[in-house]
């Protein structure tokens, strides 16, 4: 990969560097709650049954979609017009054109810093197969 290819625009990134961007933080595996009246969304702590609640990983990243044929592969074009992307995510960031944040692990050098700063999720969910009814886990992550 590139020396600091994470300052490039996002449509100037290879395969490789693009999923190296993804600071790990798994709230893109949560479930959302969406008025139906005013399109507001609503985070929950609940997350698909792939990520491990602990780690905040997916159990089978490569073939996620046969297992969870409704989960969403990012690109570049797509990131501005995801308004559930939390303002921390690092894709939303750059495409946003701003810099990457303190503990993201390509800046810091951790891949569990995004967690220890409270932006990740790891310990702070439950699994969808363990969640009952969504709206019994709202909550607010706090940095938007």
């Amino acid at each position: 990969m590139r020396d600091a290819f994470w300052e490039l625009p996002l449509d100037r990134l290879d395969a490789g560097e693009w999923e190296a961007l993804c600071d790990g933080c798994g709230r893109c595996c949560l479930h959302k709650l969406e008025d139906a009246d005013t399109g507001e969304i609503e985070d929950t702590n609940v997350c698909c049954k792939l990520l491990d609640p602990e780690t905040a990983r997916c159990s089978d990243y490569k073939h996620r979609k046969a297992f969870v044929p409704d989960c969403l592969r990012l690109t570049p074009g797509m990131v501005s017009g995801l308004s559930w992307l939390p303002e921390t995510c690092a894709y939303r960031r750059r495409s946003e054109g701003r810099r990457l944040p303190r503990w993201h692990y390509l800046i810091c050098g951790d891949r569990d810093e995004v967690h220890r700063s409270g932006a990740g999720v790891a310990g702070r969910v439950i699994s969808e197969t363990k969640a009952g009814p969504l709206e019994h886990h709202i909550v607010d992550w706090g940095d938007e």
